[in-house]
């Protein structure tokens, strides 16, 4: 069936739909009883025209809106005026994953970009220990064997014994703005994302190799292995926005270059919030847990072990029983 006819044939009521929604928001619910007992039906009939139109690859603005009423119903549906905190738990609990599975493709392809730059920046270094020099300087390299030297009170930073709440705030605004930079990258038809990807996984790869060459392996390893998953993967997943950006600017299809920008930042817009969190939390164990000197070793890389099993299995199990 072509678009428009469907169109014609459904309007009335997505449009019936609409006008009962509108009136939930605003708290008139003095409609008639006979209209209230429909709207189970008609919600799931609206449910179904979103699959068609999906299956059929109408276009993004008819699958937009659809998907609007089909989220607008649901709340209605399922007990509408959920509270802040409930919001919340079922981003965290459903729509945060879902999005990032939606996007698996360019996940996956961020995550190519940004862990395959770190581990051949990795090899490379352990191979010609100089190399170190032509990514970071001299004055850069001795700050950074001062910050994991054994001997250090605080790992990850120079800084004064009880100062974990300025480094936190420090943490908050670096991650952050690692992650927007690599986001805001994909204006620029996805390259300033690559950008971002490639120097973050070559910087990184290039200290951790470092470190590994001089001998700083318990205090750097143990610094990192608790924050690591949630550090590292937000910005993979910022990678993946931004480089849905690029797309549409780049293959914008049957929309103007400006719409197909509109509509990609709408969804990707789902997986930053979700980013901000995974930094937050970042930060959060990198100041008050990971620069912890007295806490050992080998548990911080059993902590850092179940992160990642965690984060992993998050993104990839979290939210299946529920419909997108």
């Amino acid at each position: 069936m072509k678009q428009r006819t469907f169109e014609h044939c459904h309007q009335e009521q997505w449009e019936t739909l609409e006008n009962w929604l509108d009136h939930f928001d605003n708290k008139q619910k003095k409609t008639k009883s006979q209209n209230v007992a429909q709207f189970p039906q008609l919600y799931r009939q609206i449910c179904q025209h979103l699959a068609l139109a999906r299956d059929r690859r109408y276009t993004p603005y008819l699958i937009e809106r659809l998907n609007r009423l089909v989220l607008r119903g649901h709340q209605h549906f399922y007990q509408t005026r959920v509270s802040l905190i409930a919001k919340i738990v079922q981003f965290i609990g459903t729509d945060f994953p879902l999005k990032v599975r939606e996007e698996a493709r360019l996940v996956g392809l961020s995550g190519l970009l940004f862990f395959g730059s770190l581990l051949m920046m990795f090899l490379s270094v352990q191979i010609y220990p100089d190399l170190v020099y032509t990514l970071i300087s001299t004055e850069q390299v001795t700050e950074i064997e001062k910050m994991y030297d054994p001997q250090a009170k605080h790992l990850g930073r120079d800084r004064g014994a009880d100062s974990n709440f300025l480094m936190f705030g420090f943490y908050i605004y670096n991650n952050i703005s690692i992650d927007f930079q690599t986001f805001a990258g994909g204006i620029l038809l996805g390259f300033g994302t690559l950008f971002y990807l490639l120097f973050n996984g070559l910087y990184i790869g290039c200290v951790a190799s470092h470190l590994t060459h001089v001998g700083h392996i318990t205090p750097f390893y143990s610094f990192v292995a608790g924050h690591s998953s949630l550090e590292l993967m937000a910005i993979v997943l910022s990678g993946a926005a931004g480089l849905k950006l690029g797309l549409a600017l780049i293959a914008p299809k049957r929309l103007t270059r400006l719409q197909a920008l509109r509509h990609a930042a709408i969804h990707s817009i789902y997986i930053i919030y979700g980013v901000i969190g995974m930094s937050l939390l970042a930060a959060f164990i990198e100041a008050f847990w990971s620069s912890n000197t007295t806490i050992d070793a080998d548990i911080k890389y059993a902590v850092g072990a179940l992160l990642w099993v965690g984060v992993i299995s998050y993104f990839v199990l979290v939210g299946r029983n529920r419909a997108t």
